[in-house]
């Protein structure tokens, strides 16, 4: 099911920055929890399999089924959502998986999306949001007075935000050093600006839900798109540094004054 992706001079160069002993493996068919059989060929090419687990009391009452895999002993890489590259630390080395749906995504943003969870995994940021939220996703879901699959989109974007904030660093340096990637980069978020900077009155007039907004405003902060209010709190410097307590607080805040 797997064989090891051949990277450009560039990716390349970023794994050896950020994260030297990662594996980027080229996957034949699409996933999310990974196959017995699979989870078998993996363990050839890999040193230590250790699926990430979650206490009971983590997660609400009406969490989706696919987070409750996560939360137990399935290795789930990925998430619905998430795309065609994933990566997981749930494996000594660290490993990124190029899936299937890949084909047909053009070769730059493809390269991007290596290089971006490259930088990731250097940084050690949470993998899944509910790695970011840990025991208190379920205080999360409390205070927000959506379904649970509106609740899970809105972690997922928040988590994504977070670790925005900190990978995007890394991307503004790439003019010089790595140009094709960068341009890649600050090309998904050129592509993005139009359709965030109506976002408020969207919300206002009811033609997007607030996950929605929140999922486009999120990704607008990883691409170095300053998103509007009340989006615009979560491209500071205290959501970076104060993380999972700041993301409670503002969605808090936001959506029981709506």
């Amino acid at each position: 099911m797997f064989s090891q992706r051949t990277l450009p001079e560039d990716v390349a160069a970023v794994r050896d920055e950020h994260a030297p002993d990662t594996l980027v493996l080229d996957c034949n068919r699409d996933f999310e929890t990974l196959p017995v059989p699979a989870r078998d060929d993996l363990a050839l090419l890999t040193d230590e399999i250790r699926p990430f687990s979650a206490a009971d009391e983590w997660l609400p009452d009406d969490a989706p089924e696919l987070l409750r895999r996560f939360a137990g002993t399935d290795l789930v890489v990925g998430m619905p959502g998430d795309g065609s590259v994933a990566w997981t630390h749930q494996t000594s080395p660290p490993v990124v998986f190029v899936k299937a749906r890949v084909e047909g995504s053009p070769e730059e943003f493809i390269d991007f999306l290596l290089a971006e969870a490259l930088v990731e995994i250097g940084l050690d940021l949470p993998e899944q949001f509910l790695e970011f939220f840990g025991e208190r996703y379920r205080k999360f879901a409390d205070v927000v007075p959506l379904n649970s699959g509106s609740t899970y989109q809105l972690a997922v974007a928040l988590c994504d935000a977070y670790n925005g904030l900190h990978t995007r660093e890394a991307f503004t340096e790439w003019r010089e050093s790595y140009p094709r990637l960068f341009e890649a980069w600050q090309d998904a978020g050129e592509r993005i600006e139009p359709r965030v900077e109506g976002i408020s009155r969207e919300i206002a007039t009811g033609r997007t839900d607030f996950s929605d907004a929140t999922e486009l405003a999120c990704s607008a902060i990883k691409h170095g798109i300053e998103p509007p209010a009340p989006f615009s709190a979560l491209d500071t410097q205290a959501y970076r540094h104060h993380g999972v307590d700041y993301a409670i607080k503002w969605a808090e805040k936001t959506l029981n004054t709506e």
